[in-house]
């Protein structure tokens, strides 16, 4: 299979008709680029799961067209949680696990009586979206455990050949994936960490750990990885001690040296600014993962803020494969 980068308005009317003949497309969302299928169409999510090789235990992500589709897909649309949390946050970088209607196919939700919605705020993304008059699936468009796609080229190194079309909507202005909350009888248990912060929900309502189970894309202990493998100092002091492989890479946070044993460096946010850090995160981990290192040894971010969405990341992307 070719597969054809597009843009623009014919770009969006390409995507559109793509999806209502139940093909898979990649499309630019404000966190990373998705790889979107019809949601209530099982053969297009058997696709979405098929070309990212991704175990069927791992919902998918719903993303809404418009707000109606709220009530259509889930019973919580009545809420006044989550109608506080759509108002604060939608469209944006939050998903909700509500409980879900029997609209939504099995393979979607992974047989979990919850659905995971959210509304994006890309333009183009939803420009798709509006043409298609329907809800999509779309989980980032990589092969299932690898680093997130944060430009058109990421998804053509990972799904070249897959897929018919990646819609070119520029790099995506987050760069991490959605946090992801399921509301229940006023709080939150928080599922994923992302740029919707800990302290922003917490205004809201109390914000609770999840349990173990997966509910929710994100929850894998290992994921977002370079086929590099990657070590997490504790402190940026470690790296400066550094007396490990000569052929290691540095994940900077902000610093400007370069420590003599390492053989190169990615510095995520210069201007220590965790939302420049997170936009530069998956592409800088890719560059590092290109050079034929040995071991991507990366120093942590603030444990606050953006900077928890950021570390989560990290530790997934060095735990045990």
């Amino acid at each position: 299979m070719n597969t054809i980068i597009a843009s623009g308005a014919g770009g969006v009317e390409q995507a559109a008709n793509l999806l209502r003949l139940g093909e898979v497309v990649a499309l630019p969302t404000e966190t990373v680029y998705g790889l979107a299928g019809d949601a209530l169409n099982a053969g297009a999510a058997a696709k979405i799961f098929e070309t990212k090789e991704r175990p069927a235990f791992d919902p998918l992500i719903v993303h809404l067209p418009s707000l109606d589709w709220l009530d259509r897909l889930t019973t919580a649309a009545a809420d006044p949680l989550v109608a506080e949390l759509i108002r604060r946050f939608w469209p944006g970088p939050l998903t909700l696990v509500l409980p879900r209607r029997p609209l939504v196919p099995d393979l979607v939700t992974s047989g979990l009586p919850t659905v995971a919605v959210r509304m994006s705020a890309h333009p183009v993304f939803r420009a798709v979206l509006e043409q298609f008059g329907k809800p999509v699936a779309a989980p980032s468009a990589n092969r299932f455990g690898r680093i997130s796609p944060t430009a058109a080229e990421h998804v053509l190194e990972e799904l070249g050949g897959r897929i018919p079309l990646i819609l070119n909507g520029g790099p995506c202005a987050i760069g991490v994936e959605s946090t992801v909350v399921a509301p229940e009888a006023g709080a939150l248990r928080l599922l994923r960490a992302g740029p919707v912060t800990t302290e922003e929900l917490a205004a809201i309502a109390p914000v609770h750990a999840a349990g173990s189970i997966i509910e929710a894309p994100g929850q894998l202990a290992s994921h977002y990885a370079p086929g590099t493998r990657v070590l997490l100092l504790t402190s940026a002091a470690e790296a400066d001690a550094w007396n490990g492989p000569e052929n290691a890479g540095l994940l900077a946070w902000s610093r400007s040296l370069r420590p003599p044993r390492f053989s190169t460096m990615e510095v995520l946010t210069p201007a220590n600014d965790p939302r420049e850090a997170a936009a530069h995160l998956f592409a800088a981990m890719r560059r590092l993962d290109a050079q034929g290192l040995d071991l991507i040894v990366a120093e942590p971010p603030p444990a606050h803020g953006l900077g928890v969405a950021i570390l989560d990341r990290l530790r997934k992307s060095a735990a045990p494969r």
